[in-house]
C-alpha cells in the first residue's frame, strides 16, 4: 500500500502538472513594412512588398497557426505572403483593445504573428515581458524589428530581419 508521504508527493506532482501553463509559444510581433507617404490608409511601397516576401521566407518553417493584423492595407499586405504560404486567414484585431488580442493568442495552439504599427507593437510585446524591462515605441523610420515573445518563459527578444539568416 501507499504511504502517506508517497500519496502527498503524487498529489503535489499532479497539482503542479495540472497548473503549469501550456507549451512555450513564439509570438512574432512585427511592424508593417514600408508604406507609401500619402493617404490615410497607404499601400506598401515596392521595398515594403519585398520586405513582406522576405518575412514570409523567414517565418515559413515556424509552427505558425494564427496571424493577427490591424485593419489597414499596409499591415494586411505585410503578412499576406506568409498567410498565403501557410494557408491561414488573417485575423483582424482592434488596435485599441490589446487585452482581447492577448486573450485570443493565449487560447490558441501554436505560434502566432501579430503585425501592427510603430506606436502599437511595443504594447503587445510588453504583455509577454514579465518582470523584465518594458519595451519602448520604435522609431517611425525603423522597419527592421521583429519582437519574438515567448509566452511561458515571459521573455521578449528584439531581433532584426538579418538575425534570421
Amino acid at each position: 500500500m501507499y504511504t502517506f508521504h508517497s500519496m502527498v508527493f503524487v498529489f503535489v506532482l499532479l497539482t503542479f502538472w495540472a497548473c503549469s501553463p501550456g507549451p512555450d509559444k513564439n509570438i512574432y510581433i512585427i511592424r508593417h513594412a514600408e508604406k507609401m507617404a500619402e493617404g490615410n490608409d497607404p499601400e506598401l511601397t515596392e521595398e515594403g512588398k519585398a520586405r513582406a516576401e522576405r518575412l514570409s521566407r523567414i517565418l515559413e518553417k515556424e509552427n505558425i497557426t494564427a496571424i493577427y493584423s490591424t485593419d489597414t492595407k499596409r499591415t494586411k499586405a505585410t503578412v499576406m505572403p506568409l498567410a498565403s504560404k501557410k494557408g491561414i486567414t488573417i485575423d483582424l484585431y482592434d488596435v485599441h483593445d490589446h487585452d482581447a488580442l492577448i486573450a485570443r493568442i493565449r487560447k490558441q495552439e501554436g505560434d502566432a504573428v501579430v503585425v501592427g504599427h510603430s506606436n502599437t507593437i511595443h504594447h503587445v510585446a510588453n504583455y509577454f515581458v514579465g518582470t523584465g524591462k518594458k519595451l519602448e515605441e520604435i522609431e517611425d523610420p525603423d522597419y527592421e524589428n521583429i519582437f519574438v515573445a515567448r509566452t511561458k518563459s515571459k521573455k521578449v527578444d528584439r531581433k532584426r530581419y538579418d538575425d534570421f539568416r
